[in-house]
């Protein structure tokens, strides 16, 4: 596999090596020898896996105190995923990252703990895996604001499916971040 870094610091994209023949293919999605290798020095304790339908849109999500470091794939169809950066102390604070993740491109984003995360669907349908390195913690959820015109997210979907949570979303500016 080939892991390499993005322009924010602690994000990287991940390339699986596919060995593929007539009967089908197989590829590696996880590896703590090559991750650490790569400077991805990580314990996942949870794995999950949802799917949506078209145009929905998850996110943007973080936990402040028991922040997570995610490992994303769309196992099946296409979305549209983004990361923001909510490091205080960083260069890059309040910069995002975007990539189309496919069952196609097999490609794969690990998301370092403080950022927000979320993405839409691209596809009819999708069901995307994700690795976290801390337990999920809903008391400790918090919720950006999606399309905040401060982030400056270029959605490649108009009309989202938007949750409750994710309708009272706040932006930016308002939001608790990493090193308040």
């Amino acid at each position: 596999m080939h892991i390499r870094p993005v322009e924010i610091s602690g994000l990287y994209v991940v390339e699986p090596r596919i060995f593929g023949d007539d009967r089908g293919w197989f590829m590696e999605t996880w590896h703590q020898g090559k991750f650490a290798a790569a400077g991805i020095a990580v314990d996942f304790v949870q794995d999950n896996h949802s799917r949506s339908v078209s145009r929905v849109l998850r996110g943007l999500h973080y936990q402040l105190r028991n922040p997570q470091g995610k490992l994303v794939r769309a196992a099946r169809g296409e979305i549209w995923d983004v990361a923001v950066d909510l490091r205080r102390d960083s260069v890059t604070f309040g910069k995002t990252y975007s990539i189309r993740l496919s069952d196609e491109n097999k490609l794969q984003v690990y998301i370092p703990p403080g950022f927000a995360h979320g993405f839409c669907v691209l596809s009819e349908e999708a069901e995307v895996i994700y690795k976290c390195t801390t337990l999920y913690d809903p008391a400790d959820e918090r919720t950006l604001l999606w399309n905040d015109p401060a982030l400056g997210i270029d959605w490649p979907v108009t009309d989202p499916l938007l949750s409750p949570k994710d309708l009272k979303g706040i932006p930016l500016a308002q939001a608790e971040c990493f090193g308040d």
